[in-house]
């Protein structure tokens, strides 16, 4: 590895210590969103960090990522780039259907890919918004996320905030916090609207283009709504994880504190 300048790699025992540091225990249920360039040279890569993050837990913990396949989708609603109208009905008729063992995650970043992959991860059955997880809460955290409630109360976000689980915002800010979506669904202002969704699936052994309605989803305010929750005093462990500032939290009091904030403040 060729690099200009002497890096201090980051090894397992050290990511186990700066986890327990920040406050990850044994018996947690944790939601991760990850940066792992941001933890440094990583000896191993994300098989160290998987392996650190599921030894601070414990066989008695769960851990939990986000494997979201958001190219399984409604195609006339692609942005980046857009695709002309012409081509929908082939693009909807081609698609394979999704599957959660085949279906590869999209722009999840490395370590949630290779997540998804572990031996005995689970995968909750949704074609664009799917959650993985290995731990004894796994079967509460991810049956029965319905379509059209991407990130709403049958989502493992909203199953997360039932069993009171926390976040780990490792190398990431709250503009990466899926959990604030839940607020989204909770909350309700003057501009909150819905969609079509669509996507294919197997139905009875049968691939069909399924359509759903779904919110319509706005991140914007999500890095202002995180950073007046830690202002507020918050119980946000705020520490290094290798060479990455990291947070971890309970989710609950933010999410009913973005309900607050979503309410009062979105025009």
């Amino acid at each position: 590895m060729n690099r200009s300048e002497p890096v201090e790699p980051v090894l397992h025992a050290r990511l186990v210590a700066d986890l327990r540091r920040l406050g990850m225990d044994t018996g947690m249920t944790v939601l991760v969103h990850a940066s792992l360039s941001r933890v440094g040279w990583i000896i191993g890569g994300t098989q160290t960090m998987i392996e650190a993050l599921l030894e601070t837990l414990g066989p008695s913990g769960t851990l939990m990522m986000p494997t979201h396949s958001s190219e399984w989708s409604e195609p006339s609603r692609w942005r980046h780039p857009p695709v002309p109208p012409e081509h929908f009905d082939a693009i909807r008729a081609a698609m394979p259907p999704w599957d959660a063992e085949r279906s590869a995650t999209w722009a999840m970043g490395a370590l949630a890919e290779a997540f998804r992959r572990w031996p005995g991860v689970a995968r909750s059955h949704h074609p664009q918004t799917s959650f993985a997880a290995l731990g004894p809460a796994t079967g509460a955290l991810l049956d029965g996320h319905q379509l059209g409630d991407a990130f709403g109360e049958t989502s493992p976000i909203g199953r997360l905030y039932a069993l009171d689980g926390q976040v780990l915002l490792l190398g990431v800010g709250h503009a990466n916090n899926t959990s604030l979506h839940l607020a989204e669904y909770r909350s309700d202002w003057p501009g909150k609207t819905w969609h079509e969704e669509g996507a294919p699936m197997l139905v009875g052994g049968e691939r069909r283009w399924q359509r759903f309605r779904e919110l319509k989803f706005n991140d914007d305010d999500f890095a202002e709504i995180g950073q007046t929750f830690e202002q507020a005093q918050r119980d946000v462990r705020i520490g290094q994880v290798g060479t990455a500032e990291s947070r971890l939290f309970r989710q609950r009091p933010l999410v009913d504190w973005a309900v607050t904030r979503m309410t009062a403040h979105r025009p």
